[in-house]
């Protein structure tokens, strides 16, 4: 699935199109460039141009990554996950207890 960017050209979906393999892969080779490159901007900016990945959601994957991997704060991604799943279940139960309150 294509994203119209604003400049008319497509955006990818950067979990959507890319195969969880190429993701990791492309995170790995970041993370090896980094000490060369000196930022984990430029090393996204010269493994997405090689990859054909925007450098913004590259830049993100790495991010999660590190997250997940304990190396950067944050909300690891099973977290998130849990968190979606948690929130969804207790949207369920509200509207069953408005159905049944009534009642």
């Amino acid at each position: 699935m294509n994203r119209t960017g604003i400049d008319g050209g497509s955006e990818h979906a950067s979990t959507e199109e890319f195969p969880e393999e190429l993701r990791e892969r492309a995170v790995r080779l970041v993370l090896d460039l980094v000490p060369e490159t000196g930022t984990i901007t430029s090393a996204c900016r010269q493994v997405g141009e090689q990859l054909g990945i925007n450098t913004d959601t590259l830049r993100g994957w790495v991010k999660q990554a590190q997250i997940d991997a304990g190396t950067r704060p944050g909300v690891s991604a099973a977290e998130s996950t849990r968190m979606k799943a948690l929130e969804k279940e207790n949207a369920e139960l509200r509207r069953a207890n408005a159905i049944l309150r009534p009642a």
